[in-house]
């Protein structure tokens, strides 16, 4: 008989698991923790714009990238503790420190961050204090410190990225070569955006590309080099989140290059390049969640890996 005629008398394989659950149990996190992705990078953005606008003596710059991480920092500091359930979860991972666990790292990084980024802030209130000995003093320290921040704010940036790929979430664990280029480059972006409102002086503005073009390179890459591991990061709700984020990015850029003698579109640029930060750490938080969740993102690319041993 032609094999042209025969039929398949097996149905196809639909991916489904046991109970109707995922194969990858999802990571339990909640929104609280795509929050963190953002406010962690804005403020490791931040510290690098004051320690740019330290180091070029412009107080505007300084300031505000100072004030700007400290508060960013605080806000991370609430939605970790709320994702954890009890602030003394958090005590509890500083007792060890394992540097195989990017959990435990980032919770050092995070704390040493959290510390420089404080000290420098509060520095900023010298002015305010009466001649003498600490008035003279807090400047020095000050600059210490945001020195300091600056050097850890590349560790904070990154190291969640790192977290992400280390679980089990399909789409995460394949984007592990990009995804730091996409938070990196989303943290500056973020810390340029804070540095278009409050002063939009030229190194702003470069940070403002340098940034967009690792975030848009890393995106691109994990949007079209993962099979059908990229699926979740271009279609549905983390797709439009996306798309979103790059359109924002490129108008911030625009912006920020085009408009440079008008402090409104300044403003405006570097406001868009914050909502495109956030906007992109919610679209690959999103995205990594939905691979999980279908038993098909894990399923197809194991056979495609046995596929290949087997040839």
């Amino acid at each position: 008989m032609s094999k042209r005629g025969d039929r398949p008398m097996v149905p196809r394989a639909e991916f489904k698991s046991y109970y109707g659950r995922p194969i990858v149990r999802p990571a339990p996190w909640t929104h609280d923790i795509a929050s963190y992705l953002f406010t962690g990078g804005l403020a490791a953005g931040s510290a690098l714009l004051a320690a740019g606008g330290q180091l070029t003596r412009r107080p505007r710059l300084r300031r505000a990238g100072r004030v700007a991480s400290i508060g960013a920092v605080a806000a991370s500091g609430y939605f970790l503790v709320a994702d954890l359930g009890r602030p003394a979860r958090f005590h509890h991972m500083l007792r060890v420190a394992k540097p195989t666990s990017p959990m435990s790292m980032g919770t050092w990084i995070f704390s040493a961050f959290t510390a420089a980024a404080g000290a420098a802030s509060i520095t900023e209130a010298a002015p305010l204090l009466p001649p003498g000995f600490f008035r003279r003093v807090l400047p020095p320290v000050g600059a210490a410190a945001g020195l300091g921040a600056a050097v850890v704010a590349p560790a904070l940036a990154t190291y969640t990225a790192v977290l992400l790929a280390d679980t089990a979430t399909p789409s995460w664990h394949a984007a592990y070569p990009e995804l730091p280029f996409v938070f990196a480059g989303s943290a500056l972006a973020s810390g340029a955006g804070v540095g278009l409102i409050a002063d939009p002086a030229p190194p702003v503005r470069r940070m403002a590309v340098l940034g967009a073009a690792l975030e848009l390179y890393g995106a691109h890459r994990i949007e079209t080099t993962k099979g059908i591991l990229s699926e979740p990061f271009t279609s549905g709700h983390a797709g439009t989140l996306l798309r979103a984020g790059r359109l924002l990015t490129a108008a911030g850029i625009a912006g920020a290059l085009l408009g440079r003698r008008s402090r409104v579109v300044s403003a405006l640029s570097g406001l868009s390049l914050l909502a495109a930060s956030a906007i992109t750490r919610f679209g690959i938080f999103e995205g990594g969640m939905v691979s999980a969740r279908d038993p098909k993102y894990t399923v197809i690319p194991q056979r495609e890996r046995l596929a290949q041993r087997n040839e």
